[in-house]
């Protein structure tokens, strides 16, 4: 769904050429101005002597630990644990948005507990360590003709971190990627080895399978898969008026239904997929990435007369069907995604959904230098103690940022639209909420912050964040 820099000078030609006046004072103040927020830092914190450097992808996140250590093995991460008195965070690709993996004492990398272990080919569980990408997981499963039956829209974070933190794909029936648990091994703070199952230990199980890191480090996970399947993908661009209005009705036409709006623009694209059989046709080059680039560019050049933009936009935007492939399900569900942003994303309840969305965008549209487009997702309900669809059938608006710009509006203006709407945050994206707020949303929240307490009673795998999410005290 590429916009050529080309096609859009083409339309804005064309339009400029029909006579319309252009405000010359305020294409010169856009022209001066600069959308890099004052803090941004590309480069990792500089450690003292002695100490290591870490942040996340966005690098907003960032940390000079004590130590990074990497274990090989669930032994020799026990034996760490069992032996340091510092605080220790797990981590893994370092896709949370929040604070759940920085600590000023030792972090540790699990991605050498990764791979496939083992699978049962009459019953499809498999067996994982718990710092395998997505990607890998999803490429070994297919090997072995198996698949998990969703996936998010990014493959590179690692099981330990999509699990933890209610990572979801879309779909009218389809529950988030944790609920296909069925089971775990878990380093506690004394250093024990836990192996959890939903018969040995039912509390643990159910607040384990979301769990921020806060109980243990977990080294392993049973899964539950479903033969490998393929799927029919279309996207298409249609005014995002018409997209929400039907967006119920595609819904529940499609086995996974998305959207796409692209601020400031009046447009949208729709993403379905379905199961199919036969032959596929392998989806190509991914045009995401470019039609990003180019939604900056026109920003950049007429975001500051908004008519102009969407007029450009109107003449430029491929219109209707721009994308009908098919191919395994691996293969159009996620992707890795190398332009970086900021993100926040509530999981608002679906009778909610429409009505919070429409507040959204006529909010976000007060922002003239907005350009990233956001996402409109569904997911289906589960149990896990602190899912944040444990209530019922959610509706997950994100909206984005690129990584060098301002974001201070998404709590400003954006969060008290999800709140008031009854929304929950993506517990590894922006928010704000502590332990009040978490209390009042979350029916088991109190349980899960008893049973933390009862697993790491001197607050060994606490730092800061979690610490204000469970209203405990901090004072490293």
């Amino acid at each position: 769904m590429v916009v050529s820099r080309r096609t859009m000078l083409l339309a804005g030609g064309a339009v400029a050429a029909g006579g319309v006046a252009i405000p010359a004072s305020q294409h010169v103040a856009w022209g001066r101005r600069t959308f890099t927020r004052p803090d941004y830092d590309p480069d990792f914190p500089e450690a003292p002597e002695g100490e290591d450097s870490w942040m996340n992808w966005s690098g907003v996140q960032r940390a000079t630990p004590e130590a990074i250590s990497r274990p090989a093995s669930e032994g020799a991460l026990s034996a760490l644990v069992a032996r340091t008195d510092s605080r220790i965070r797990p981590f893994g690709s370092g896709h949370s948005f929040v604070g759940l993996a920085p600590s000023e004492g030792v972090m540790v990398d699990v991605s050498q507990m990764s791979g496939m272990r083992a699978i049962d080919a009459d019953t499809g569980i498999a067996v994982f360590g718990a710092g395998t990408r997505l990607f890998q997981a999803a490429t070994e499963l297919a090997d072995a003709g198996r698949a998990l039956p969703n996936l998010p829209d990014i493959d590179v974070q690692t099981l330990a971190g999509t699990f933890s933190t209610a990572t979801h794909g879309t779909g009218e029936t389809l529950t988030a990627l944790h609920d296909h648990i069925a089971g775990f091994r878990m380093v506690t703070a004394a250093g024990d080895i836990l192996d959890v199952t939903p018969d040995s230990n039912p509390d643990l199980f159910a607040a384990g399978r979301v769990s921020l890191g806060a109980l243990g480090i977990i080294t392993e996970y049973t899964l539950r898969t479903v033969p490998m399947f393929n799927l029919h993908r279309q996207v298409w661009v249609e005014p995002i008026g018409t997209l929400i209005e039907r967006a119920e009705e595609y819904i529940q036409q499609h086995r996974n239904f998305e959207f796409y709006y692209f601020p400031n623009t009046g447009y949208g694209a729709g993403i379905s997929h379905d199961l199919h059989e036969g032959p596929v046709s392998g989806r190509g080059d991914n045009e995401d990435d470019s039609t990003l680039e180019e939604l900056k560019a026109l920003r950049d050049a007429v975001g500051w007369w908004p008519w102009m933009r969407r007029k450009i936009i109107g003449e430029a935007l491929p219109k209707g069907m721009v994308e009908d492939v098919s191919d395994s399900s691996y293969k159009l569900l996620a992707t890795t995604r190398p332009i970086k942003f900021n993100e926040m994303e509530y999981h608002l309840p679906r009778e909610n959904g429409i009505k919070g969305l429409k507040e959204v965008i006529a909010k976000l549209e007060r922002h003239k230098e907005v350009f990233f487009p956001m996402e409109v997702r569904v997911i289906a309900p589960d149990d896990a103690w602190l899912s944040p669809f444990n209530a019922g059938p959610r509706m997950s608006i994100a909206i984005h940022a690129a990584v060098d710009e301002p974001y201070d509006y998404f709590f400003s203006e954006i969060e008290p639209i999800h709140r008031a709407n009854g929304g929950r945050p993506h517990w590894g994206k922006h928010h704000s909420l502590g332990k009040e707020e978490l209390s009042a949303l979350y029916p088991r929240f109190g349980d899960f912050m008893a049973l933390r307490r009862e697993m790491d009673p001197s607050g060994k795998f606490l730092n800061p964040h979690l610490a204000k999410l469970f209203g405990e005290a901090f004072d490293d």
